[in-house]
């Protein structure tokens, strides 16, 4: 059985465990709240902006671009996999890394050469150990406090790549920030561009698929020219803005859950601590009732 100086060495590294975890789930709110304030206000950007590209995309045809034209084979694709660079977040970045590990298995068999694009550490390292060929690395963005600089860079290296036959397909994995108790990993295509989801609008005959008509100055073509990889950079940064969120999201409830568990241990500690101590003092006047006994025979 533990002594009872044992257990108050357990009961007081508990107590320092539980500051440290309290203190990182209060970082990781106010973090939070800021980047839930920048994934929100870019939300209604990047919807509206898909919205119109994909509408002038879908009038001018694959022709007019060849971010549009997918290929006829794909043999080599390349998964941008947004994780964080730090741990102490529960299942997050074992969900994302098991999403791009999920889609290579659905592409064994076709003879498919993969390469990754990684953000974060976590990504990074996991293709490392697993001998993935990696294009570009990026450390230290999510999770932190980034511009649309970061993913500008790496669009124009992807969109480069594809145009010049690097990738037939270019797909990304990042966590999609739904509430605070839940980030769904989410894998999308980002090239070639895929078509536009038109939306069914219902009336009293058919449904028919709206698309609202634009005029365009100058041509569709020369204008898909300058929009369609400028979606792709679009499309990069509200991912890296959804993973930073649930990257926070994630450890605040890590955290909470984690301290939570030091208040369990440290009743069910104090509560041995108790019973050990009153073991110690019936011990002690047990002895002492024994040796008065003998002194009176």
């Amino acid at each position: 059985m533990a002594t009872l100086k044992d257990i108050q060495n357990k009961i007081a590294a508990v107590k320092k465990t539980k500051q440290i975890t309290k203190a990182m789930n209060m970082v990781a709110a106010s973090r939070l709240r800021g980047a839930q304030t920048h994934m929100e206000a870019f939300r209604p950007y990047a919807g509206k902006f898909a919205e119109v590209l994909g509408s002038l995309a879908e009038r001018a045809g694959e022709e007019a671009n060849p971010l549009l034209v997918p290929r006829e084979e794909v043999k080599k694709i390349n998964i941008l996999l947004c994780t964080s660079d730090r741990g102490l977040c529960g299942g997050f970045n074992i969900n994302l890394i098991e999403k791009a590990e999920d889609f290579m298995i659905a592409k064994a068999g076709q003879n498919v050469e993969f390469s990754f694009t990684n953000f974060g550490k976590k990504g990074r390292d996991w293709c490392r150990k697993n001998q993935f060929s990696i294009d570009s690395e990026h450390i230290g963005v999510v999770g932190a406090s980034f511009g649309f600089n970061v993913a500008l860079t790496a669009g124009k290296k992807l969109v480069d790549a594809f145009l010049e036959g690097q990738y037939d397909e270019v797909h990304i994995v990042f966590a999609e920030f739904l509430s605070m108790a839940k980030q769904l990993p989410v894998l999308k295509q980002i090239l070639p561009i895929p078509p536009l989801e038109t939306t069914e609008v219902q009336d009293e005959e058919q449904s028919e698929a709206y698309l609202p008509e634009h005029i365009c100055e100058p041509s569709t073509e020369e204008l898909l020219g300058e929009m369609l990889p400028r979606n792709v950079y679009v499309q990069i940064y509200g991912a890296l803005l959804e993973t930073s969120t649930s990257e926070h999201a994630a450890r605040m409830m890590a955290m909470d859950n984690a301290t939570q568990a030091c208040n369990d241990m440290l009743e069910n500690l104090t509560l041995v601590y108790n019973k050990a101590r009153q073991a110690a003092i019936t011990a002690e006047l047990m002895d002492i009732v024994g040796g008065a006994e003998a002194l009176k025979g």
